[in-house]
């Protein structure tokens, strides 16, 4: 199913690839995938500087077919020599002369033409010279996703969306829609819990405009999307009753595990321990109750309230007592 990316001219078909995932696997296994995925008619892949070694990756198994593929990448540099530092390294890497869509990774700001930050001045510039065709702006804030829109500066926003998603959400897919600026759905899975993906890219098929990139490790989840990629799956019963289960279990305070509320300063790994309950009913329960997830859970004790992880989280979630019920729910396993 192709569509156009917003207002750029660039026509994709609407599953994306998301190629955070491919940090995990080795190089050779990442570019099976990533060459699987182009053969299965995927055509957008989505990769960031800060993913390690994913562009790397995705330069490696897109030797000889660049022409093929359309690549996103972003930046999370903090000023506009960082960015012309991060563009050269990200071009390198990639093995391209070109990025097609460069974004900036989820600043908590909106960068502007003439701001003392220099980022959208440098990225501008970068367009000029013909390195990226297009600036783009990633976000979990909803305030910044707004003022993104708004500005009327960017080709597209890239914003967590998923069928669990709100309101809040669906109201920033709408307004670029009339905007004519492209959406970018990450994490339409939201971070693991919603299981089945057929059902989750048969959704996302009736958001118009609307380009899931669908995080890719295994084999097995590639075969899922790629399934869905030469005609757009349909909404079942079964997967409408799929969609309305997972909504009466997890709409509401749930973390997404977006690890924005990173680090904590007694070492507790938030974006997993905050949403263990929910992990614990959605996935096979042996690997969370391992002796090591026990230690981790148990440093939920260590918590000293001070604050900190609250303050970040772009969802303005009590993650301390989010912690604390998680670590309540998990004592009963044992």
């Amino acid at each position: 199913m192709k569509i156009q990316l917003g207002s750029t001219g660039i026509q994709i078909e609407k599953n994306g690839f998301g190629c955070l995932p491919i940090q995990r696997i080795s190089k050779e296994e990442a570019a099976r995938l990533l060459r699987k995925a182009v053969d299965g008619g995927m055509d957008y892949f989505d990769t960031a500087r800060s993913y390690t070694d994913s562009e790397e990756k995705v330069g490696y198994a897109f030797q000889g077919i660049r022409d093929k593929v359309i690549i996103a990448t972003k930046t999370h540099a903090q000023t506009g020599a960082e960015l012309r530092e991060h563009l050269e390294i990200s071009l390198k890497n990639l093995g391209t002369d070109h990025i097609d869509v460069y974004q900036f990774h989820n600043p908590a700001f909106c960068p502007r033409p003439g701001g003392e930050d220099g980022l959208y001045d440098a990225a501008l510039e970068a367009k000029v010279q013909g390195k990226i065709r297009h600036i783009a702006i990633t976000n979990h804030r909803l305030a910044v996703a707004h003022e993104a829109i708004d500005s009327g500066l960017y080709a597209l926003l890239q914003f967590p969306y998923s069928y669990l998603s709100g309101p809040q959400e669906q109201e920033l897919v709408d307004k670029c829609r009339a905007k004519g600026m492209g959406f970018v759905a990450m994490k339409g899975m939201a971070g693991g819990l919603i299981r089945d993906g057929v059902a989750a890219a048969a959704w996302m098929a009736q958001r118009e405009g609307v380009v899931p990139i669908w995080g890719v490790q295994h084999e097995w989840e590639l075969d899922q999307f790629l399934s869905c990629v030469p005609d757009a799956p349909t909404m079942t019963e079964t997967h409408q009753a799929v969609i309305e289960k997972d909504r009466a279990e997890l709409t509401g305070d749930f973390c997404r595990g977006c690890g924005y509320c990173m680090p904590c300063p007694v070492g507790i790994e938030i974006n997993q321990c905050a949403r263990m309950s929910l992990m614990l009913r959605r996935a096979p329960a042996a690997g969370w109750l391992s002796e090591e997830w026990q230690g981790k859970m148990k440093k939920i004790e260590d918590c000293l309230h001070c604050g900190q992880c609250a303050a970040k989280c772009p969802y303005g979630l009590d993650t301390p007592r989010l912690l604390q019920d998680n670590l309540k729910e998990y004592q009963t396993h044992f």
